[in-house]
C-alpha cells in the first residue's frame, strides 16, 4: 500500500511565506494525503500566520503555532517536535515552506524510515543535487559540510540540510532543550546528538531548489555561527 502520510506531522517554520503557504500545503496533500502539517509562525509581518489560521479553520490537517518573538529557526523547530511528542505522531517531519524541499521527495523519506531512525534528505549523494544556486553558494554548502564532517569525524554526506523525517522514539531519545545552536548549525548539531546517540541515521538522495518567491534567509552572519558553533560541539 502506498504511504499516504497517517500518523505523521510535517513541521513548517514560517517568516514571510504568505505566497507559499497555501500551494505548499496543497502540494503535500497531493504526495501524502493523510498526513498533518504544523505551521510555525514568527508573528509574520506580510501575514502569514493570519493566512494560516484561515487554512487551519478550512482543514482539520492543518495546525498553527503562533510564537510571540522571533526565536529563530532552531528554536520553531524543537517547539514543533514538543508539540508533536504531546500527540501521538509516529513520524515527524522537518521541511521548508518554501519549495526549496520538494514534497515529491516525502514517500522516499517514509520508506527508509522503516530501517531507520532519522532519515537526512542528502543533496551530496547519487541522485541528489541542487538547482538554481549561484557557483559560490554551492561550493560554500559543501565547504561546510566538509568542514563539519572533518571535524566531528563523521561520515554523513550531507549535515547541513533541513530536510529530515524522525521517528517518535528517535525525538524522544534526543536531549531537545540541550541544543543550543538556533540558526542553520542546528541541523548540525541534531544529527551530531543523534549520532553520539547510537541512533540509525539514513541519508536518501533530494535535489534542492532555490526559492522562487520571498527571500533567502541566508547571510554570511549564519554561516559564521554555523562554523564556529562546529567547535563548541566538538568540545563538547
Amino acid at each position: 500500500m502506498p504511504f499516504d502520510g497517517k500518523n505523521s506531522l510535517i513541521i513548517l517554520p514560517t517568516y514571510n511565506e504568505r505566497h507559499n503557504l497555501e500551494p505548499m500545503t496543497q502540494a503535500i496533500w497531493d504526495i501524502l494525503p493523510a498526513v498533518h502539517i504544523l505551521v510555525v509562525d514568527d508573528q509574520s509581518p506580510d501575514g502569514t500566520g493570519r493566512l494560516a489560521n484561515a487554512l487551519s479553520k478550512q482543514d482539520q490537517r492543518l495546525f498553527v503555532l503562533h510564537r510571540w518573538k522571533n526565536r529563530g529557526l532552531g528554536r520553531a523547530y524543537i517547539d514543533g517536535f514538543t508539540w508533536a511528542l504531546q500527540r501521538d505522531y509516529q513520524s515527524v517531519f522537518e521541511m521548508d515552506a518554501d519549495f526549496s524541499h520538494q514534497p515529491e521527495h516525502l514517500p522516499k523519506f517514509l520508506n527508509a524510515l522503516l530501517d531507520a531512525d532519522i532519515v537526512l534528505g542528502c543533496r551530496y549523494m547519487p541522485g541528489g543535487g541542487v538547482k538554481g544556486w549561484a557557483t559560490h553558494r554551492q561550493w560554500l554548502s559543501k565547504f561546510g559540510n566538509f568542514y563539519a564532517k572533518r571535524l566531528l569525524n563523521v561520515e554523513y554526506r550531507d549535515l547541513t540540510g533541513g530536510f529530515k523525517c524522525f521517528r517518535r522514539r528517535a525525538l524522544q531519545q534526543l536531549d531537545l532543550q540541550a541544543i543550543a545552536s538556533n540558526g542553520y548549525n542546528f541541523q548540525v548539531e541534531v544529527t551530531y546528538q543523534a549520532h553520539q546517540k547510537g541512533l540509525r541515521i539514513k541519508e536518501v538522495p533530494i535535489v534542492f531548489v532555490e526559492r522562487e518567491q520571498g527571500v533567502s534567509k541566508m547571510n554570511w552572519g549564519i554561516c559564521w555561527e554555523a562554523l564556529t558553533g562546529i567547535w563548541k560541539l566538538r568540545q563538547q
